[in-house]
């Protein structure tokens, strides 16, 4: 592309100053998309609808009925429903499914005149953390071809770090925004569960998944979280509060009380270049007079535990509809009703899904309930009042994102516990509900990304942008 946009206030200006045109940015996209397609953040590009979007666009401009996000180009993550698009959430037992309705997300963005250019790969059903277990292949990180790009949002990720749209809408259950986010130096908010509706997104983990919007900005991160957030009838979980204009009142409020874990900084599983970055944003916000301190957290080491048993759980439940006999795969050597069962579900979900669909099981099942599935929604509760009362003392708590940079693709764990792990930063804020955001904090001496993560009280996202924007420009 001719130029580079950081935010959407840039490109309407841009419009305004008729340098550009919507129609001229989605070419500029459609060329990165091309150049890109390597990377393989794309499941589909939707190239002549965009152009024709990106018209109608331009002519409301011209007109002054232009929406709120004008000349944003996005993509959305291949789990988000789109009507008359195919949605697979890369998995193969979707493969040629086209939703018949648009999620809550998707038409409140139109309403506003995005244009949507694009879906995204991603883990196959948002399981997994680097994006290699999607059926399309893994997606690849920009600032390392041989690395990942984090999961499960990675296409949406990929997408705005090597400028083939301007932002991308992720979900977050146990850190899918916040983790590619990181390895691909951008931003990326997971909102307080309950504040954007879930209708219309393939379910993984149902009191987890929350939509979010990865982004070059802080600003656009909160104008989109603005339009996308508020209550919903097709969405019985959500908050009934009125959503404030995020982005017309991203200023610095003064001096915070910050607190960080100190076993990021003892543990020997974080990467030293992590710490080393953490330690200088700490020593930065101290010499700008904020009081930053260290907190013990007694229940880190039950974080991944308690957030797995009950994702899978949740998951084994919610993808017991993909059964080849309503929608979607079915196996063409099933000669009855029991073997269309079996065989859909075993040719159509790769090895990952199936993993956690037979733990889900499991720990639902009559012996094991209460020694699983029971004791991990206690554990939950406590890990959230231990969230709160940090939160009730301090007004962000300060975390690395990920406990190392983006690794190498092929990268096999014998035990996948070991790769579950690495999700130890990200799943606190999944498990309490509380909002997080995932900013850039340079790259280490390979020239890969690294990220620091905020969290907050529940519903304080306009103080946690407040902050994100000043603690960019440190």
């Amino acid at each position: 592309m001719a130029k580079f946009y950081s935010s959407l206030t840039e490109i309407k200006r841009g419009l305004q100053s008729a340098e550009i045109t919507v129609e001229g940015l989605v070419n500029g996209y459609l060329d990165q998309i091309k150049k890109n397609a390597h990377l393989n953040a794309f499941n589909e590009v939707f190239e002549q609808e965009a152009l024709t979007s990106a018209k109608e666009v331009d002519n409301r401009l011209k007109n002054g009925t232009a929406g709120k996000l004008a000349g944003m180009v996005i993509a959305i993550k291949d789990n988000i429903c789109y009507k008359g698009h195919k949605v697979s959430a890369s998995s193969k037992i979707l493969k040629d499914f086209t939703s018949i309705y648009s999620s809550t997300v998707v038409e409140r963005l139109l309403a506003q005149d995005v244009v949507i250019i694009g879906r995204c790969n991603c883990d196959e059903f948002a399981m997994g953390g680097a994006n290699e277990t999607s059926w399309f292949g893994p997606v690849k990180n920009q600032a390392d071809e041989t690395r990942v790009s984090g999961g499960s949002s990675g296409g949406s990720a990929v997408a705005v770090q090597a400028n083939m749209c301007h932002a991308a809408i992720g979900t977050d259950t146990g850190g899918s925004v916040r983790q590619p986010a990181s390895f691909c130096g951008v931003v990326g908010l997971k909102p307080t569960y309950g504040r954007i509706s879930r209708h219309g997104i393939i379910a993984f983990a149902s009191s987890f998944d929350q939509v979010g919007p990865i982004t070059h900005s802080v600003e656009d991160a909160a104008l989109l979280l603005e339009i996308m957030a508020g209550p919903d009838e097709y969405d019985s979980t959500l908050a009934q509060k009125e959503v404030p204009e995020f982005s017309k009142h991203i200023e610095n409020t003064g001096k915070k009380k910050i607190a960080y874990l100190q076993e990021a900084l003892s543990s020997p599983g974080v990467d030293t270049e992590v710490k080393d970055t953490l330690v200088k944003y700490i020593d930065k916000l101290r010499a700008d007079g904020h009081t930053v301190k260290p907190i013990a957290f007694e229940q880190l080491d039950y974080l991944v535990p308690a957030y797995y048993i009950l994702a899978m759980a949740e998951a084994s439940s919610n993808l017991a509809r993909f059964d080849g006999v309503h929608y979607g795969y079915r196996s063409p050597s099933a000669d009855d009703l029991q073997s269309t069962y079996k065989r859909s579900r075993s040719e159509g979900f790769g090895k990952e899904v199936k993993r956690r669909i037979m733990l889900g099981t499991f720990v639902l099942s009559a012996g094991y309930y209460d020694a699983y599935y029971a004791k991990a929604q206690k554990v939950r509760r406590l890990i959230r009042e231990k969230t709160d009362q940090i939160l009730s003392e301090y007004d962000f708590i300060l975390i690395p994102t990920a406990p190392e940079p983006a690794f190498a693709i092929g990268k096999e764990e014998k035990d996948p516990v070991v790769t579950y792990l690495s999700d130890i930063f990200t799943v606190q804020a999944s498990l309490a509900g509380v909002p997080a955001i995932s900013l850039p904090a340079g790259n280490n001496s390979k020239g890969l990304p690294l990220g620091l993560q905020l969290l907050t009280k529940h519903f304080n996202e306009q103080e946690l942008l407040n902050f994100s924007k000043y603690f960019l420009e440190l």
